[in-house]
């Protein structure tokens, strides 16, 4: 499908902002909420703090190590939860695929119509949480941690962005759209955090750098 950059219409939104938040019309670039809200930048900083400093180890790495993505109800496997949480007007046939929709890619500005033109992004790669102490984890938890709904783990993007971003850490990538890094960072050591997984030292300065900009 072509590419459509969205841009947010502050001037036109701005009179209009009353009659779509009655209407539940608007979700544009606003889609960004459908990540569940990471904490603020201040407590980023404090968890950021206390993570473990260690030298990244990807000994014995599999992907499959993560089982991805597990049904999370009735035909939905956590792919398709996922597209739907983060689309606009999206409509699932009945094996839970989606047919139609928008989404926006808060890491490109983009928007899409298409759903195999989106990846569903690990925020935390799979492979940077094996280097970082997901390699002592029994099984379960990594299915817990590649299927997590709850933290902010997962969100819908641009295929070939996601695919860019790869396994990396935020001392070598970051989103394009600079407007999201804070997000991205909160995200990113929230969930670290939880998961009680380490940092490299490139990596803790790069997220320290971010957070205290926030």
């Amino acid at each position: 499908m072509p590419k459509i950059y969205a841009r947010r219409r502050l001037s036109i939104l701005a009179g209009l902002t009353g009659l779509i938040a009655m209407t539940g019309l608007f979700n544009g670039p606003a889609a960004q909420a459908a990540l569940p809200t990471p904490v603020s930048a201040a407590t980023a900083r404090t968890y950021l703090a206390s993570l473990t400093v260690a030298t990244e180890d990807r000994t014995g790495y599999d992907r499959d190590l993560f089982p991805h993505w597990i049904t999370q109800s009735g035909t939905c496997n956590t792919r398709e939860v996922v597209l739907k949480r983060d689309g606009t007007n999206v409509v699932q046939d009945s094996s839970c695929a989606a047919t139609s929709g928008s989404w926006y890619s808060v890491y490109d500005g983009a928007t899409w119509t298409a759903a195999s033109d989106l990846d569903i992004d690990h925020l935390v790669p799979l492979a940077e949480a094996w280097d970082s102490g997901a390699d002592s984890w029994t099984t379960s938890r990594r299915q817990a941690f590649a299927n997590d709904l709850t933290r902010p783990q997962l969100i819908a993007v641009t295929d070939n962005v996601n695919q860019a971003k790869g396994d990396q850490d935020p001392a070598t990538w970051l989103p394009s759209r600079t407007a999201y890094r804070c997000t991205y960072a909160r995200a990113w050591v929230q969930v670290k955090y939880y998961y009680d997984l380490s940092v490299d030292s490139a990596e803790k300065s790069a997220l320290s750098s971010i957070l205290n900009g926030c």
